[in-house]
């Protein structure tokens, strides 16, 4: 009689889970290097429960009211023009005018709004000298530095409810079209040096068209367009003329005398009240070239420094992992790491666990629907939670597994492999095929296809996720067909079920009954269904043995050829 261990019918009926029930959907999620961090979300727009890198509010609806109600009682937007550059005691490269409204932002800044003040002056240390360099090197007013502030509080992960991101607060199709990366996985608008680049670009072509800083940076918040209609319908060439009028909002009209105060302030804090401001460091760094889909905790690793500093220097990576769409990525590390880096890059090894979240079921909820949410098939979902229907009760638990992996570095010429437990999660990355994810994992692709429901082995996407239910032990796993008589051996198995598959664990064979003799070459004729997998596990050899002695660069052969199975 034969017999099968716990861990074999488990498996078992993982496998018959997938062959009666067909994969939901999938929705394009971030690959991973190694294993996925923590793969709880099933969009990329936000990173699962990541402080370091999710999006910021730029600016609270309380604090943009209260500026609205004092400048709404400021009365007239007319200003004299020698109010020009009146305040001598500090040189500006900006236009700056001293009228009802700027008096009224000072007064927001020293009293009202003196924290935010103080934490926005504290984190210019970090951005402003490098954005004066830029506007320097572009001949435009240094001063401009400070529009970042009132913009984004020199946030770089800052939105705003119009969902312009970033810095400089670009809107998505204005950054693309400064030549902003604005994908799944990266946002340039994030990037503190590129948006600055962009944004600087854009402030020039706001200039050559107006020939007024004022007008520019009001075009800079409205748009450039808006601004010139408003021009040629009040038949005025200057921007306080402009406010006068209803034609602009008022929260568009106020970000001229925010600006105007913002510099006033910061280029002079003492005199304003704002003493021991403890400025952050100048932002430095130096980038390293690495592969697709490496986690930023891997990153942390080869530097030996904290991931969180990672992850603020590469806070455009939405995912909190480089492009797997990309051959190459560079990263941002902390200055003097690169060389410790590249040499501990080929050390780098990951143990892949997987963990559970959980899903409350509501009311309309489908097994589907909740599958697309969180990007595993329904055969994962259903066995990961003793399912036997796709039927839900409102109100109930489902566990939702996702992958995480633990990085750690190992000497050269130890196995780097991948350590996996029963169930991992794997995402494709670009340019990987099943054969290639069967070869990395020790599996089958027949046996991945099953478990996925996949309608085929070339069907398949970056970005898509499959459930792997591997061995994690010294057992080779074979894939057999099962006498009839073992149906009684699985709970809920249709009897009528005539093609089960099942995973039986066997010890490999003595190496006494494989050993070859050094002095003979011995061959193997393919056969129909044979896969270099199968041939590889009969002869007691790895895939990439097998391929090395026959010099194949693919997996895929043809019944009939001839296998060298060992060398003279």
């Amino acid at each position: 009689m034969i017999q099968f261990s716990t861990h074999t019918i488990r498996l078992l009926f993982i496998t018959l889970l997938a062959m009666l029930l067909s994969s939901c959907g999938f929705s394009t999620n971030t690959a991973y290097f190694l294993g996925s961090d923590n793969q709880t979300d099933s969009t990329v727009e936000s990173v699962a429960n990541d402080s370091d890198l999710e999006l910021i509010e730029a600016e609270t609806a309380t604090s943009l009211s209260e500026e609205l109600t004092i400048l709404s009682k400021t009365g007239s937007w007319q200003t004299d023009p020698s109010s020009l550059n009146q305040n001598q005691e500090v040189a500006y490269d900006f236009p700056i005018v001293i009228n009802k409204q700027v008096e009224a932002y000072l007064d927001i800044f020293q009293n009202k709004q003196r924290s935010t003040f103080k934490r926005w002056l504290a984190r210019s240390g970090k951005y402003v000298p490098m954005f004066k360099k830029e506007l320097r090197e572009a001949g435009l007013p240094e001063d401009l530095a400070y529009l970042a502030m009132i913009e984004s509080g020199f946030k770089q992960r800052a939105f705003s409810r119009a969902k312009a991101v970033g810095l400089w607060q670009f809107m998505k199709a204005t950054g693309k079209e400064y030549n902003l990366r604005i994908d799944r996985y990266v946002d340039e608008r994030r990037h503190a040096e590129k948006s600055t680049k962009a944004a600087v670009a854009f402030l020039s072509d706001l200039y050559a068209n107006f020939g007024d800083w004022h007008l520019a940076v009001a075009g800079y918040n409205a748009g450039g367009g808006k601004i010139r209609r408003g021009l040629k319908r009040y038949q005025t060439d200057n921007f306080w003329s402009l406010a006068t009028h209803k034609y602009l909002k008022l929260e568009t009209k106020r970000y001229v005398p925010k600006l105007i105060a913002a510099i006033i302030i910061a280029k002079n804090p003492e005199k304003y009240g704002f003493t021991n401001i403890a400025y952050e460091t100048p932002l430095a760094y130096e980038t390293l070239r690495v592969g697709p889909g490496l986690s930023l905790n891997a990153v942390a690793i080869v530097c030996d420094t904290d991931s969180t500093v990672i992850k603020q220097l590469n806070q455009e990576l939405k995912t909190g992992r480089t492009p797997f769409n990309k051959s190459h990525y560079d990263v941002q590390i902390p200055i003097n790491k690169k060389e410790l880096a590249e040499a501990n890059l080929p050390k780098l090894n990951s143990v892949v666990r997987t963990g559970y979240k959980t899903h409350k079921i509501r009311r309309g909820d489908t097994l589907s629907k909740i599958c697309k949410q969180y990007n595993i098939n329904k055969t994962t979902l259903l066995k990961i939670n003793n399912l036997r229907s796709s039927k839900l009760i409102a109100g109930k638990n489902l566990r939702i597994p996702y992958s995480s992996a633990q990085y750690r570095l190992v000497k050269k010429g130890v196995n780097g492999n991948i350590v996996v437990n029963d169930l991992t999660m794997h995402t494709i990355k670009q340019g990987e095929t099943l054969s290639k994810i069967a070869d990395t994992y020790n599996v089958p692709v027949d046996l991945i296809v099953t478990w996925n429901g996949l309608a085929s082995v070339h069907k398949i996407r970056a970005g898509q996720q499959l459930a792997l239910y591997i061995i994690d032990d010294n057992t080779t796993v074979t894939v057999t067909n099962t006498p009839q008589s073992l149906h009684r051996n699985v709970a809920s198995v249709p009897s009528d079920n005539s093609s089960i598959i099942v995973l039986s664990e066997q010890k490999k064979i003595a190496s006494s009954k494989r050993k070859i003799s050094k002095h003979q070459i011995s061959w193997y004729q393919v056969r129909k269904g044979d896969s270099l997998w199968t041939i590889a596990r009969k002869f007691n050899l790895s895939t990439k043995q097998l391929k090395s002695l026959n010099k194949l660069k693919s997996n895929r052969i043809q019944p009939g050829i001839k296998l060298k199975i060992s060398n003279v």
